[in-house]
């Protein structure tokens, strides 16, 4: 990972725009739909166009002319947009010396950030990057990003935004309350699937009467263990189920079997215990249940496709709730591929 992907609150101070074609324009639209104040340099003298978008974003930014000093750099971000190859290194360079981040564009060598692909969906914004490798494949990703993504998913987030402070009041009021278990199951299951749906206003009264009985959550909040095959070790062969299985675990065991690439698929914030398989099973089963006691979505990584006996044996006899996801088995990875013409 070449750029560390963050988003920026441009709304804290002016924006340097520094260009007049196409491009420059393009950014000036994506910076104003952040809520920035632009301070426009068209070093090129193309007026026409400054004039136009500047009657079209009145009083939401600074027409300029000519090429920016250093009282006009010093900016919460400075984008230069073929200024002209001499004035780009210019204007670059002393952003650098003044600490201001900068981006000029297709000048990898000349910017300290880039712009990725973007998906827009009101409160929901996504961001492909390729680390300037390949602009055409983060928008090839940013389309199929798009295709699969709800229209209403920005609303539906806006929505949650707006009972966030209940959900707090709630976890302070109420013993045993998980707020990202509670939103969790709100965005999984019926609330959620309401909304997207189209019935935003049902949905809505259905998350207030939620967050109104958080003391019925927290009693009905109960763990859950995944026992996964995670195959012949090559982290692309994992099943669906299993990812979904290791991308919302709060806790994973793992055998030594199971490689970084596979590990690298978990939820970033869960926690991983390394278990010896070669030891045999012995004490796996109870370190699973209690976690699952504990409310906690857990998870165990095996390498191929394993036989779970003595650990579903445990946790049945405690009660709790078990899932196997079988692995891909090492014969069916090599299997030949007959072809019939």
């Amino acid at each position: 990972m070449g750029f560390l992907p963050v988003f920026f609150d441009v709304s804290a101070g002016p924006v340097l725009l520094v260009g007049s074609g196409g491009q420059a324009q393009a950014k000036l639209h994506l910076l104003r739909a952040a809520g920035a104040q632009v301070r426009w340099f068209s070093v090129e003298g193309n007026v026409g166009a400054q004039a136009a978008l500047g009657d079209h974003y009145a009083g939401r930014i600074e027409k300029r002319t000519g090429e920016p000093g250093d009282a006009d750099i010093t900016a919460a971000l400075a984008v230069v947009s073929a200024a002209g190859r001499g004035t780009d290194d210019r204007i670059a360079a002393r952003a650098r010396a003044l600490g201001v981040p900068v981006n000029v564009v297709d000048r990898l060598d000349l910017s300290t950030f880039i712009f990725p692909a973007i998906v827009n969906r009101g409160d929901v914004t996504v961001a492909i990057g390729t680390g300037g490798a390949s602009p055409v494949l983060a928008r090839r990703i940013r389309e199929r990003i798009e295709a699969i993504l709800p229209a209403r998913i920005g609303e539906f987030a806006a929505l949650m935004r707006r009972h966030r402070e209940g959900v707090v009041a709630a976890r302070k009021r109420v013993a045993g309350f998980s707020s990202r278990k509670f939103w969790e199951r709100v965005i999984d299951g019926p609330i959620g699937a309401a909304f997207l749906a189209g019935r935003a206003e049902y949905a809505a009264e259905q998350l207030s009467g939620a967050i109104e009985q958080a003391e019925f959550f927290a009693r009905d909040s109960k763990g859950v263990v995944h026992l996964v095959g995670t195959g012949p070790g090559d982290a692309d062969l994992l099943t669906l189920r299993a990812l979904n299985a290791m991308q919302n675990a709060d806790v994973v065991f793992h055998d030594e079997l199971v490689g970084a690439d596979i590990l690298d698929r978990v939820r970033r914030d869960a926690v991983l215990v390394s278990v010896d398989k070669r030891k045999g099973a012995t004490g796996i089963g109870p370190l699973l249940a209690e976690a699952a006691k504990a409310g906690d979505r857990v998870v165990l990584l095996k390498g191929g496709d394993p036989a779970f006996n003595r650990e579903l044996e445990h946790l049945r006899s405690q009660d709790i709730t078990v899932t196997v996801v079988p692995g891909i088995s090492h014969s069916i990875q090599h299997r030949p591929i007959e072809v019939v013409l």
